[in-house]
């Protein structure tokens, strides 16, 4: 059996922040992901200058590619409206790796399939034990639906469907488009310029009022693209394309249950006008290693439910 005082399941942002800040503090925390690092992952992965403060580094200081977004172009029911910002993209294959070996926490490659608790200590897979769990797994959390699931049921009026590409293209057009309620959609679809040459264009909407209208996710994606194709914004877009779903911040009776936390999308934090997952993932997951540390109750109740002020507001 191999027993560590914390393990963290998710190498995620939240994942990584956890265990960064309690390695800081000298405490022991292993880190177990289904991935090895760096991996694909699918985000349009823009960042908000409060994600760097929470992190204690500049953007200079980032090792990878970069982007600084001074505009967001939004469309809302067809209206145009160029909005200043200060945000940056980054391409999660880069930014989650950098977290992970930033975060100085031992990492194995391990697929978590079944925990238990058992005289204040947690089982995962008769592997491993420990006294503290942290959830950071995603929306499909292990320990999301091991321990939390039955007394945190989530609410399907919060779940968001998305289909989304990540991929290598010479775009010509560096601004960020968004585009709300567009053909009758329920949520919103984007087009974010990458460093290194990458695009990321998404499309989300939420799942029960598609299903409500008779509408699929994919039916808005093959008129999003088409689009794309009008306004010569992409030519070649590659096909297969992924979907997943997510949850929008939701109440969460009890993101603690015993010395197990959940954070980031196990918990579903992402903000309710934008989605944005990666400032509450890190912000969850720095309030979880904080009340290991000082034995406080965790509570995710500080983190900001909306984006807009963080896009829109950044100067104050």
């Amino acid at each position: 059996m191999i027993e560590r005082e914390i393990i963290v399941v998710g190498a995620g942002p939240a994942g990584s922040s956890c265990a960064w800040q309690l390695h800081q503090a000298g405490r022991e925390v292993l880190v177990l992901d289904q991935h090895t690092f760096p991996r694909v992952k699918l985000c349009a992965g823009w960042v908000t200058p409060r994600v760097w403060n929470m992190l204690g580094v500049q953007p200079s200081d980032y090792p990878h590619s970069l982007i600084r977004l001074n505009r967001l172009i939004y469309h809302i029911h067809g209206r145009r409206m160029p909005l200043p910002t200060r945000q940056y993209s980054i391409r999660r294959y880069e930014f989650d790796h950098w977290l992970m070996k930033r975060s100085g926490a031992e990492f194995r490659q391990h697929k978590v399939q079944s925990i238990r608790s058992e005289n204040g200590y947690y089982i995962i897979d008769d592997t491993y034990r420990c006294k503290y769990l942290v959830g950071a797994g995603g929306t499909n959390c292990p320990v999301y639906r091991t321990l939390f699931r039955p007394r945190n049921p989530r609410e399907e009026a919060k779940r968001i469907s998305t289909m989304e590409l990540e991929f290598p293209y010479q775009y010509s057009d560096s601004s960020c488009y968004l585009w709300f309620f567009d053909h009758d959609l329920p949520g919103y679809s984007w087009y974010v310029p990458k460093g290194n040459n990458h695009l990321n264009i998404g499309i989300g909407g939420k799942f029960q009022d598609l299903r409500a209208r008779g509408q699929t996710i994919r039916q808005h994606w093959e008129w999003f693209v088409e689009k794309l194709r009008r306004l010569r914004l992409v030519e070649n877009i590659p096909t297969p394309v992924k979907g997943y779903n997510y949850y929008l911040r939701q109440r969460l009776p009890m993101p603690q249950i015993g010395n197990a936390f959940l954070v980031g999308d196990a918990a579903g934090l992402a903000t309710i006008d934008m989605g944005e997952g990666i400032g509450p993932a890190i912000h969850s997951g720095l309030l979880a290693a904080r009340a290991i540390l000082n034995g406080e109750l965790y509570s995710p109740r500080k983190i900001p439910r909306y984006s807009l002020w963080d896009l829109l507001f950044w100067w104050r």
